[in-house]
C-alpha cells in the first residue's frame, strides 16, 4: 500500500484517530478532515515515515469538501482511499427530538458521506482503483430507542454504500460499510454505568470492542486481499446483533 493516499473524515479522535494511525503504520499517506484541530495527530502519523496533514473541513459543505480534495490532490496526489468516519449523536426520544438535532445528525453522518464520496470518486475512476470504507453502526441495522436520527443516518450509509458499489465496481473501486457495536471510545466511556452493563450482558464475546478491532477490519478492506469484496456491511460487535 506504499504510495497510496488516504482521506479520513472525522479522523482526529476516537475511531478516526485509530484508523489514521493504523493506516500511517502501513505506509499510507494520510489526510485528516475534521472540525477540531488534529495537527498534533498529523505530526504523530508522520513518525511512521509517511506524509500526513490536517485540514479543517466541514463535511456538510460540498463546496468546501470539493475545494479541500482538490488541494489534497495537488499536494499529495490522487486520493486512493476514503474512510467516511465523521459522525455525531444528538439522542432523544422522537417526541422530544428537536428538528435541528435531526437535521444536524443527517447533515454530518449521511450528507457528509455523500459529499466526500462525490468529491473523490472521479479521481478514483480515472486511475481505475479505489477503496471506500464508510463507518455505519449496528444501530443502523437494528434501530435503537432514542436514536431515530442516528439510526436513520447510519442505515442511509448502508443503502448508499450498496448503490455506489454497483456504480463503480467496473472501475475496480470497492465500497463497503463497517457496522461497529459498542466500541470503547471517549464518547461511550461517558455513558452511565447501568447502560454499559446492559450492553455488556448482550454481547456473546463478553467484552466491549476496542478501536483496534475496527481499525484492523478497515486495514483489510482497503488491501488487495479484499479486492473481491464490495457492497458489504460487516459488523464488528462481538455478536451483539446476530
Amino acid at each position: 500500500m506504499n504510495n497510496k493516499v488516504a482521506l479520513i473524515t472525522g479522523g482526529g479522535a476516537g475511531i478516526g484517530k485509530g484508523i489514521t494511525l493504523k493506516l500511517a503504520s502501513e505506509g499510507i499517506d494520510c489526510v485528516i478532515f475534521d472540525v477540531q484541530d488534529a495537527s498534533a495527530l498529523a505530526e504523530e502519523a508522520k513518525k511512521s515515515g509517511v506524509k500526513a496533514s490536517f485540514m479543517k473541513v466541514d463535511v456538510t459543505d460540498l463546496k468546501s469538501v470539493t475545494s479541500a480534495v482538490s488541494e489534497v490532490s495537488s499536494s499529495f496526489g490522487n486520493i486512493d482511499i476514503l474512510i467516511n468516519n465523521a459522525g455525531i449523536t444528538r439522542d432523544n426520544f422522537l417526541l422530544r427530538m428537536k428538528e435541528e438535532d435531526w437535521d444536524k445528525v443527517m447533515q454530518i453522518n449521511l450528507k457528509g458521506v455523500f459529499n466526500c464520496t462525490k468529491a473523490v470518486i472521479r479521481g478514483m475512476m480515472s486511475t481505475h482503483w479505489g477503496r471506500i470504507v464508510s463507518i455505519s453502526s449496528v444501530v443502523g441495522i437494528m434501530g435503537n430507542a432514542g436514536q431515530a436520527n442516528y439510526a436513520a443516518s447510519k442505515a442511509g450509509i448502508i443503502g448508499f454504500t450498496k448503490s455506489i458499489a454497483r456504480e463503480v465496481g467496473s472501475r475496480y473501486i470497492t465500497a463497503n460499510a463497517i457496522a461497529p457495536g459498542f466500541i470503547k471510545t471517549e464518547m461511550t466511556e461517558s455513558l452511565p454505568e447501568q447502560i454499559k452493563e446492559d450492553y455488556l450482558s448482550k454481547i456473546p464475546l463478553g467484552r466491549f470492542g476496542e478501536i483496534e478491532d475496527v481499525c484492523n477490519l478497515v486495514n483489510f478492506l482497503i488491501s488487495d486481499e479484499a479486492s473481491y469484496i464490495t457492497g458489504q456491511v460487516i459488523q464488528v460487535d462481538g455478536g451483539l446483533l446476530t
